[in-house]
């Protein structure tokens, strides 16, 4: 009886320490899945990285393999590819604000660089009215100033001979008594018409009575005073008639040619105020308007030529001198943001977008006109949408420093 008490107590001892080597076995294994489940999520939840080389990414501390600097700790971000969460002191620090976007009118005052070129308008070309080779050239050089009645040039032309001979011939027979009076009369005013229709002036016909000269040679004067824009002709040289000599130009009107931005032409008109400045007279500031739009655009710049009248009191402005137009001129109505506000790289340009508070989302944009330090937003982008404009630089670092990759890595405009 004692003996199977014993055997009782011997095995009763031997289950309660197989039991407790069983629970003990057991407390390990919910431990070790424990710690093999903390190190997975530790795992995905922090990588490695370098400050300086924000596409090296590792699993484990260590140096970075470019710098050599320490690797940080990075928790990884739970949001979307293209999203990124900020607390609010990486806010605060990065000066990160937003603006609700809306569209505006944007009306602006562009400045635009020009030259000063001859009002072709007040242009006058002098040419030979009859066929005969140029004896005397007066003037030979482009830029000189010219007054009304100074003379241009000497013509050595027999047809012009031959009609002072016609009119002078006509005058004398005037004294002539009967038919002979009538008829030169007649003759005279014939031979008047035909020089006046080779260029010789009233006073130049008159004196043919008095000197009875009846040369060949002939000088023909100015009827226009300005400066010598262009010669067309040289001494000794034969011209037909209609042949042009010198091209003469009032500089009281110069015009200021400028080219324009396609963008705007719906906004330019003729007859729009311009105000001109000029680098050579800074303190002078001239009011001007346009004369001309051309229909023609340039398909290799996009740009529009565009020319302004500019008055000249006492022709201190010359042909040559660059100009200033500054042109209040409507952009539409648009999407336009600061600047700054757009990330450009190389394939794409973005912007940052609020999608909640502390969550930003980058999108790709399509730009448009840069004025006044705005820039126009041509994707369409609801209304009521947050646009981050100061610190999208800072969000954009740090989107790097987080994932190691551009956002915009891979993809095109």
């Amino acid at each position: 009886m004692k003996k199977s008490n014993k055997i009782g107590i011997l095995l009763l001892f031997v289950l309660i320490l197989m039991a407790c080597n069983s629970k003990e076995h057991q407390d390990h294994s919910v431990t070790d899945k424990e710690d093999h489940s903390q190190h997975d999520n530790n795992k995905e939840a922090t990588f490695y990285t370098c400050s300086m080389d924000p596409q090296v990414k590792e699993d484990k501390p260590g140096k970075c393999p470019i710098c050599h600097m320490e690797l940080t700790p990075v928790k990884r971000d739970e949001n979307e590819v293209n999203q990124i969460s900020l607390s609010r002191q990486q806010i605060q620090l990065g000066n990160i604000t937003t603006q609700v976007i809306e569209q505006t009118q944007n009306n602006v005052e562009q400045n635009y660089t020009g030259v000063l070129t001859f009002n072709q308008e007040k242009s006058k070309t002098i040419a030979a009215k009859a066929m005969g080779r140029i004896e005397k050239l007066y003037f030979k050089s482009t830029g000189d100033y010219i007054a009304t009645n100074q003379p241009v040039f000497q013509l050595y032309s027999e047809d012009i001979a031959i009609a002072k001979q016609d009119y002078y011939a006509a005058f004398k027979q005037l004294e002539m008594p009967g038919d002979f009076g009538k008829n030169a009369k007649n003759i005279l005013n014939s031979a008047k018409q035909k020089l006046l229709f080779y260029g010789l002036s009233h006073c130049q016909i008159e004196r043919i009575k008095i000197t009875k000269d009846v040369s060949p040679y002939t000088t023909f004067y100015s009827t226009i005073s300005g400066a010598i824009s262009e010669i067309s002709a040289v001494e000794g040289s034969y011209v037909m008639e209609g042949a042009p000599i010198i091209k003469v130009t009032d500089l009281s009107k110069l015009w200021l040619e400028t080219q324009v931005n396609i963008n705007y032409f719906k906004s330019l008109q003729i007859g729009q105020s311009a105000t001109i400045t000029f680098a050579d007279f800074p303190d002078k500031i001239i009011n001007a308007k346009v004369v001309f739009i051309n229909p023609e655009i340039n398909p290799e710049t996009r740009l529009l030529l565009v020319r302004f009248e500019i008055p000249n009191q006492n022709l201190i402005l010359k042909p040559g001198m660059q100009g200033i137009a500054k042109l209040m001129i409507s952009g539409g109505k648009g999407i336009y943001i600061p600047t700054d506000s757009v990330i450009r790289e190389e394939n794409a340009s973005y912007i940052w977008v609020e999608k909640k508070p502390g969550v930003y989302e980058n999108m790709m944009v399509e730009t448009g006109l840069e004025i006044n330090g705005l820039i126009e937003i041509k994707t369409k982008i609801e209304n009521g949408q947050k646009v981050v404009i100061t610190g999208a630089y800072a969000i954009n670092s740090e989107y790097k420093f987080r994932k190691g990759s551009n956002p915009m890595e891979g993809m095109k405009m």
